[in-house]
């Protein structure tokens, strides 16, 4: 392989992740980011999965215009701005990588601005709905585990749509409890839950470290998912946490697939795992715990961004009010 001129599909995307990582130190998680940006637009400009899949006619013919329509594509498909700001700000970083290393004739996205941040806060549910999200995903993994086809007509391997639900579950369990991030827990390795403390370490975003908490209802799910783990693992992805069907690391689009379907199946109003992860860190708050709290949770660096992540009800803030103020 030519290390300066990749010619193939497999060969870019390695070159990419290692000129992020070694060249330019960006931490474990943004390189997981940045490389699924390039994967999806490959497949947007019609290059396969396939690794050995010729990449240079497709690069030497991109334009502006195409990154534009890879943008609206994704903004059609429902993607919030924030991720489109980023998936923005990964393509002007490979296409100025790209062309120093003569795979493009020109940086093609030296004009490509990124959409403004909806600093909106995103859909959060009910404690009673995140309840039904949950009880109505741990009655679909304990249907799957029943109702496994007979041999004769699987088109999968035995177990598989059991360990898939069961994994389904601790994966909703996991990130409500926690607050995780999506990419914060597809990231996740077998050493990193310490299932005696109910504690996982998550790294977060500029490779800090941080230690949560779980609770009963998500060990359970963990239990359930690690005794069927090994239905799915291979020797590639031997150390995560959270599988896919073929025994690789779970992807983030995975997930978020995950969180739409369970919110579909459980009546509840639709939203993604940042939805889940605002969801786990209002409720929280409504318990009773301070900001300093949420941000210690969410892995914050500035409280002013917990601030802008959490709200408090109007019920609980006029419940503190009539009780801490002598004239309420």
């Amino acid at each position: 392989m030519n290390q300066d001129r990749p010619d193939t599909r497999g060969e870019l995307l390695d070159a990419w992740a290692r000129h992020l990582g070694l060249r330019r130190g960006l931490s474990e998680h943004t390189v997981r980011a940045y490389t699924g940006d390039l994967e999806d637009l490959l497949g947007f400009l019609g290059v396969g999965p396939d690794e050995s899949a010729p990449v240079g006619p497709v690069l030497r013919a991109l334009t502006l215009a195409d990154l534009r329509a890879w943008l609206a594509d994704l903004a059609a498909s429902g993607h919030a701005r924030a991720t489109l700001a980023r998936r923005s700000a990964a393509m002007r970083t490979f296409s100025t990588w790209a062309f120093r290393s003569g795979l493009l004739g020109r940086d093609v996205a030296l004009r490509l601005h990124s959409p403004r941040v909806d600093n909106r806060l995103p859909a959060v549910l009910t404690v009673e709905q995140a309840r039904d999200l949950l009880a109505a995903a741990a009655q679909r993994a304990e249907r799957a585990e029943r109702e496994a086809p007979p041999p004769s007509r699987r088109t999968v391997r035995p177990g598989t749509t059991g360990a898939l639900a069961r994994r389904d579950l601790a994966i909703l369990e996991l990130l409500y409890a926690t607050g995780a991030r999506v990419a914060e827990l597809c990231g996740l390795d077998l050493g990193d839950v310490d299932v005696s403390q109910r504690t996982v370490r998550v790294i977060g975003k500029g490779d800090k470290e941080r230690m949560v908490p779980y609770g009963e209802p998500a060990a359970r799910a963990l239990d359930g998912w690690l005794a069927v783990r090994g239905r799915l693992t291979s020797g590639a992805s031997a150390n995560a946490l959270f599988l896919g069907a073929r025994g690789g690391r779970v992807d983030p689009r995975i997930v978020r697939g995950v969180v739409h379907r369970a919110a579909a199946e459980a009546g509840v109003p639709d939203l993604g795992p940042h939805g889940l992860r605002h969801s786990a860190a209002t409720h929280v708050l409504s318990g009773g715990a301070d900001l300093r709290v949420i941000q210690e949770l969410l892995g914050h660096a500035s409280l002013a961004t917990t601030q802008r992540y959490t709200h408090v009800s109007t019920d609980r803030l006029r419940a503190v009010y009539a009780r801490a103020f002598p004239r309420a």
